[in-house]
């Protein structure tokens, strides 16, 4: 278990099967730590592509590029301490790769801010402005197939002042591209 007990974001992705009968749902989670109660509740749903990027080896310790789900579709990028905008974005372009190769019907964001430089939790060295070229990214990535269809969920951060800077980059980016 993580920091997770309750998990919004997969009430959301049943919700959309459940209800809008959607088969091909994404979830991205850019939070420095691994999703582990979301991978684990998708490991065995085909309809359900989960991409994580986390600072590795780290809080809870799971998160390998083995776990990949009993239909190929978790998709952990492990990332060391100290990565910073340069590293981030250069594996970042491997989750946009499978992204587009999934066709997601909607896009479920799992966002969480602890992946900033000032966050005391994590040893990632991200900045404000990169939670804006992550979601403009993803969303760009997948627009063609999402046609807007996507919900943000705010997951954490730790520092408040840094909590505000990329929350507000990243509502800027939704508003800017969706």
């Amino acid at each position: 278990m993580g920091f997770c007990i309750y998990n919004n974001v997969a009430v959301g992705a049943h919700y959309l099967i459940d209800k809008y009968k959607y088969k091909r749902i994404a979830i991205l989670d850019p939070d420095v730590h691994h999703f582990n109660g979301t991978s684990d509740i998708f490991y065995d749903n085909a309809k359900v592509l989960c991409l994580s990027t986390h600072q590795y080896p780290f809080y809870p310790g799971t998160g390998s590029e083995k776990e990949k789900g009993n239909y190929d579709n978790i998709f952990n990028v492990p990332l060391p301490a100290g990565t910073g905008s340069r590293e981030y974005f250069n594996a970042f372009d491997r989750v946009l790769d499978k992204l587009i190769k999934f066709q997601p019907e909607f896009l479920l964001i799992s966002m969480g801010f602890d992946a900033e430089e000032r966050d005391p939790l994590a040893n990632f060295k991200l900045l404000p402005r990169d939670f804006y070229e992550i979601t403009k990214r993803a969303i760009i990535a997948t627009n063609e197939f999402t046609k807007g269809r996507v919900v943000s969920i705010l997951e954490g951060g730790y520092d408040l002042n840094a909590l505000a800077d990329c929350s507000n980059e990243h509502v800027n980016a939704l508003l800017e591209f969706n």
